[in-house]
């Protein structure tokens, strides 16, 4: 099977990791007899340095034209001065908005060998943590109408959803439920806004298509102290663009490193955008130093979610799992009686376990 996947390496560490994605996918293509297909385009402050916009046209074309993308990183603070549509991160929202990529799924996984990792108590997460933040990616606060006043002393950013958005996203929701424990919670503020009421009537709406799958509502802010206070409670979660970027974050915190997760942001076909979680990290650039696995674990989400290759990413995460196994720590995860590594030999270690 040929494998067509556009790469953007991006700023920080993004190149760093994303070798590293590369690697192993090799090593996955060579025992799978699949064939790859790279190409490799600019985006965020590599694009702005070079071509002077965060998401040349080139790039969207060639991300169009390919099956699936992978992402390193964008952003930094060489560009925070930069205005907003010309600041690196511009360029995800180009890229979600330009691919049509409106659900974000961000799993949160603590793996056992990592517990000691988890800031919370032992007998909160006995048993282990698997669960499932689905984010809406395209519409919400971060695509609203926004500006200032003329004089500068007034801002405003607006939130919007209309009934499509919310159901479309509600409904890959409750697929991904059905596959799951078939639990899903919606999480708004609908006792304050307007757009959160509209979320939750639609969302009821969807429910009854699945009547397998249990469904509750919860509010914002108690769903960022449930998740700390007693995160098994949740399977699936759904929720708006901002909200689910803040507790998706709040999640991986609790599995012990952001450098251990992955995402995924789909479209309504097989076609997607892989990336890590994690930011650019410039500080540790280039210096081995960086955690490969969340753009490792983005790889296998990519086989299984764009190229329906299941067995291939179980092989992805089970190498993962047995080079934890084995002790191998990079700084970020690492611990007492562990082997430390650096970026390349987390990589490499993974892929020879493959």
């Amino acid at each position: 099977m040929k494998l067509k996947i556009a790469v953007i390496p991006g700023d920080g560490i993004g190149p760093d990791i994303v070798a590293e994605g590369i690697k192993v996918l090799g090593e996955v293509a060579k025992k799978f007899n699949h064939t790859l297909d790279f190409s490799f385009y600019l985006a965020g402050g590599v694009a702005i340095d070079s071509v002077g916009e965060p998401l040349p046209e080139s790039t969207l074309l060639g991300c169009a034209d390919a099956q699936a993308v992978l992402l390193g990183s964008v952003g930094g603070p060489k560009w925070d001065d930069l205005k907003g549509d010309m600041r690196p991160e511009k360029a995800l929202l180009g890229l979600r908005g330009g691919l049509k990529l409106f659900c974000n799924l961000r799993p949160a996984i603590l793996y056992r060998q990592l517990s000691e990792a988890c800031p919370l108590k032992d007998h909160i997460i006995e048993g282990g943590l698997d669960l499932m933040v689905v984010r809406e990616l395209t519409g919400g606060i971060y695509f609203g109408d926004r500006g200032r006043n003329e004089n500068g002393t007034r801002a405003y950013d607006t939130m919007a959803y209309s009934e499509l958005e919310v159901e479309r996203i509600a409904r890959k929701a409750f697929e991904l439920a059905m596959k799951r424990k078939k639990k899903l919670m919606s999480v708004d503020k609908a006792n304050i806004l307007e757009s959160s009421r509209l979320w939750r009537s639609v969302v009821n709406r969807v429910a009854t298509e699945y009547p397998l799958v249990t469904v509750s509502h919860m509010y914002v802010d108690n769903a960022a102290m449930q998740l700390v206070r007693n995160p098994k409670q949740f399977d699936v979660i759904v929720t708006t663009n901002m909200f689910g970027d803040i507790l998706s974050d709040e999640a991986s915190m609790i599995t012990g490193s952001i450098g251990m997760l992955p995402s995924a942001s789909l479209r309504e076909d097989s076609f997607g955008m892989y990336e890590p979680i994690h930011g650019s990290a410039p500080d540790i650039a280039g210096q081995d130093k960086a955690n490969p696995i969340a753009t490792i674990l983005s790889v296998a989400m990519m086989l299984r979610h764009s190229f329906n290759l299941e067995e291939e990413a179980a092989v992805i995460e089970t190498a993962i799992s047995k080079v934890l196994d084995d002790g191998y720590r990079t700084l970020d995860i690492m611990s007492s009686q562990m082997h430390p590594v650096g970026t390349k030999e987390m990589g490499s270690l993974i892929a020879q376990a493959i």
